[in-house]
C-alpha cells in the first residue's frame, strides 16, 4: 500500500463528484463517485488489515488521485458510468455486454403501421415490445405474426414509391396498401390484434378470434374462417414460447447475484405481460458474495441505458441505498421507476429463479486458463484483459488504411474497433504501422495490454519504434504474428516479442495459438472492409460530382448534412430544400440527378 503521506484525505474537496486511481503508468485503476470526494477517500486510507481483499490490492498500486467535482451526486454517478465505459479500469465492475437484445417496434405516427425487428427503443411515438435475448426466437415470432397478420414489411420510402405489389402480397403476408386502396379500418384491426397479442391481452384476442370464426363459419364463409383459425392457431404458438410466471401479468425484471465457480453470478430475468421472455446471466471472476451491493448498482446503471426498454419494476435482493440510482433510471425511463426487495409469494419465486441461474453464470472453461496460458506464453506479468490487434491494408500502395480490433475478456468488443485513414505511404507497412503507432497513441487510453501485429520481426520493431520515440514504450507488450516460411518444418503461423530473434516455441493448433490466430483474422477482416467501404465511398463521391447540377459547393452541401449517399438518395425533394444554402429550386434540380443515379445503380 502506498504510503499514507502521498495523499492526505483534507486535500480533497467535501464536493460531489468523481475520482480516478491510477498507477505508476498514469492507467486508470478505478473510477469511483461520491457525494462527498473527502469522506469517501479517507475510507481508502486506513490499515490494510481493514481493507477489504480487493481493495487492498488496488491500492497497493494506487500511486495518483485525479478528481472531477459536480454539481450534484446524480452528476456524479452519470460521470462515473460514463468514464468506467469508456476506460474499462481493472478493478471497476463492469458489464462486458454492450449488445442491445431485439425489441419489437410497431410504427404508430402512420396510416399504415408495420411491424419490425429494432434493437432500440427511441421516443419516437411507436410502441415497443421486449427485451428478447434470443435473436432467433424473435426473428421467429415476427415471421410467424407476418404470416398470418400481413401488415406491410416495407419502409415509409419504399410504401410511398413502390408501382406494383411486392412478393409478401403474392404470398398472401401483405395487403400491399402501395398499391391498393385498403380500407384503414380494416387495417386498424389487423394493428389492433398484433398489439393485443405483444401487449399481453393475448387471452383476451384468441376469445375474440375465435368468437369471429365461429361467426363465419355459420355464415359459410369458409375461406374467412380458416384465415381467423389460422390467427389462433399463430397465437397459441407464440404464447407456447413463453411461460407464464405472473398470473395476473405485468412488466419487471428480476437481479439478483450469488457465488459462482471462482467469482460472483448475476442474473437479470425479463418478465413483460407476465411472460418470462428471456434471461441474461454476467459474470465477474474474483468477486465475493461482500462485492454483491456494489455489482447489482452498478449492473443496473450500466445496463439500463437510455436506449434499454426498462419496466416500471426491479426486483433485488436487497434496497438500494443508492437512491441516485433510481433517479437515473427513472428519467431515462422517462416515468416512475420501482427498484424494490419481493413482496409476494410469486416475487420471491421469480427472485430465486435469478438466484439459481446466477450461480450458473461461470463461463464454462473449455479453454481453461487462457488468459494465464497466454501471459505465460508471451512472457507477461499479468494476463491480458484488453487486447488490440492491428492491419494495414492498401490499394496498390495507395488509399492506405490501418485498424486495429479490441478483444476485452477473449471476447471481441465491436464498438471499439477503429480504422484510420492514413497518409501516402507508397505500400511501406513499416512506415503505416508507424503512423498508426501515432494516432493510437493521440486516441488515447484505455490503453490495451497487449497489442498484436500481423507481421514479422519488422512489423513488429516498426512499432516498438514509434512507441520508443514518443517516449511511451513498454506502455504495452507486444508481439506479432507471420506467417511461417516454406522450409521443411516451418508451417502455419510464428510469433515474435521485441528483441528476440527467435519466433515463440507456440505449439501450432494449441488454445493460445488458436486464439491469437482468431485476432488475427478478425483484423483483417475488419481492416478490409472498411478499405473496400471506402473505395465504395470514393467511387459514388465522385459518380456524383458527375452529374447535372452537382459540383464542389454542392457536393459539399450534401456532404455536410448527409452522412451518405445512401441518405442522399432517400431524402425527398422537401428534404433537399430544407438543406442551407441549396434552395428550392436547386433542391429540384439535385433531386431529379439523384433519382437519376438511384435509377442506374
Amino acid at each position: 500500500m502506498p504510503p499514507s503521506s502521498l495523499f492526505r484525505p483534507d486535500e480533497f474537496s467535501e464536493s460531489a463528484g468523481v475520482y480516478l486511481m491510477k498507477d505508476a503508468k498514469g492507467r486508470i485503476l478505478y473510477v469511483g463517485k461520491a457525494k462527498s470526494l473527502r469522506r469517501r477517500l479517507a475510507s481508502y486510507f486506513r490499515s490494510p488489515e481493514d481493507l477489504a481483499p480487493k481493495t487492498r490490492a488496488l491500492m497497493a498500486r494506487v500511486l495518483s488521485i485525479d478528481t472531477l467535482l459536480t454539481a450534484t451526486e446524480k452528476e456524479a454517478l452519470l460521470l462515473e458510468n460514463s468514464l468506467i465505459k469508456k476506460h474499462r479500469p481493472r478493478y471497476n465492475i463492469l458489464l462486458r455486454d454492450d449488445k442491445q437484445y431485439l425489441l419489437f417496434k410497431l410504427t404508430k405516427q402512420t396510416d399504415y403501421p408495420r411491424l419490425t425487428v429494432a434493437r432500440k427503443a427511441e421516443r419516437d411515438g411507436a410502441a415497443y415490445f421486449g427485451p428478447f435475448t434470443s435473436a432467433t426466437d424473435a426473428k421467429e415470432t415476427w415471421r410467424l405474426i407476418g404470416r398470418v397478420f400481413p401488415l406491410r414489411k416495407c419502409t415509409d420510402r419504399t410504401l410511398h414509391n413502390r408501382v406494383r405489389p411486392c412478393l409478401y402480397h403474392y404470398i398472401g403476408q401483405c395487403l400491399a396498401p402501395c398499391v391498393n386502396d385498403v380500407p384503414r379500418d380494416e387495417y386498424a384491426g389487423l394493428v389492433e390484434k398484433v398489439e393485443m397479442l405483444l401487449g399481453g391481452r393475448s387471452e383476451e384476442l384468441i376469445r375474440d378470434l375465435e368468437a369471429r370464426m365461429r361467426e363465419a363459419s355459420a355464415a359459410l364463409a369458409f375461406e374467412r374462417a380458416a384465415i381467423l383459425r389460422d390467427q389462433v392457431r399463430a397465437v397459441r404458438r407464440t404464447l407456447e414460447r413463453q411461460a407464464t410466471v405472473l398470473p395476473g401479468g405485468g412488466d419487471l425484471d428480476a437481479a439478483a447475484v450469488a457465488p459462482a465457480a471462482g467469482g460472483l453470478g448475476l442474473c437479470l430475468l425479463f418478465v413483460r405481460q407476465g411472460r418470462m421472455i428471456g434471461q441474461k446471466t454476467f459474470f465477474w471472476p474474483d468477486l465475493g458474495p461482500e462485492d454483491g451491493p456494489e455489482a447489482v448498482a452498478a449492473a443496473l446503471v450500466q445496463f439500463y441505458g437510455p436506449e434499454r426498454l426498462i419496466p416500471g419494476l426491479v426486483l433485488l435482493p436487497w434496497p438500494i441505498e443508492d437512491e441516485t440510482v433510481e433517479q437515473v433510471l427513472a428519467e431515462r425511463r422517462g416515468a416512475g421507476i420501482s427498484l424494490r426487495p419481493p413482496r409476494s409469494t410469486v416475487e420471491k419465486q421469480l427472485l430465486d429463479m435469478a438466484r439459481r441461474n446466477a450461480a450458473q453464470a461461470a463461463p464454462r472453461q473449455d479453454q481453461p486458463g487462457l488468459a494465464e496460458a497466454l501471459a505465460r506464453a508471451l512472457h507477461m506479468a499479468e494476463p491480458p484483459g484488453r487486447i488490440e490487434c492491428v492491419d494495414v491494408s492498401h490499394l496498390q500502395g495507395e488509399a492506405t488504411r490501418a485498424g486495429h480490433v479490441v478483444f476485452l475478456q477473449g471476447e471481441p468488443a465491436r464498438n471499439e474497433n477503429r480504422a484510420y485513414a492514413l497518409d501516402d505511404t507508397g505500400g511501406d507497412d513499416y512506415r503505416a504501422l508507424g503512423q498508426w503507432t501515432e494516432r493510437r497513441l493521440v486516441s488515447g487510453p484505455p490503453w490495451p495490454d497487449l497489442v498484436l501485429i500481423d507481421g514479422g520481426r519488422g512489423q513488429l520493431e516498426a512499432v516498438r519504434r514509434s512507441l520508443a520515440e514518443a517516449g511511451q514504450e513498454g506502455l504495452f507488450a507486444l508481439a506479432s504474428i507471420a506467417k511461417a516460411g516454406r522450409r521443411a518444418g516451418e508451417l502455419g503461423d510464428q510469433i515474435f516479442l521485441p528483441g528476440r530473434k527467435n519466433p515463440l516455441p507456440l505449439r501450432p493448433g494449441s488454445p493460445e495459438m488458436l486464439f491469437l490466430q482468431r485476432l488475427r483474422d478478425a483484423a483483417h477482416a475488419f481492416v478490409i472492409g472498411r478499405q473496400r467501404r471506402a473505395r465504395r465511398s470514393g467511387l459514388m463521391q465522385s459518380e456524383l460530382l458527375s452529374l447535372p447540377g452537382i459540383g464542389p459547393k454542392t457536393a459539399k452541401l450534401l456532404w455536410d448534412n448527409f452522412a451518405s449517399v445512401e441518405e442522399m438518395l432517400a431524402a425527398s425533394e422537401a428534404d433537399l430544400a430544407a438543406v442551407p444554402g441549396l434552395g428550392r429550386k436547386k433542391a429540384r434540380v439535385v433531386h431529379a440527378a439523384l433519382q437519376s443515379l438511384h435509377a442506374g445503380g
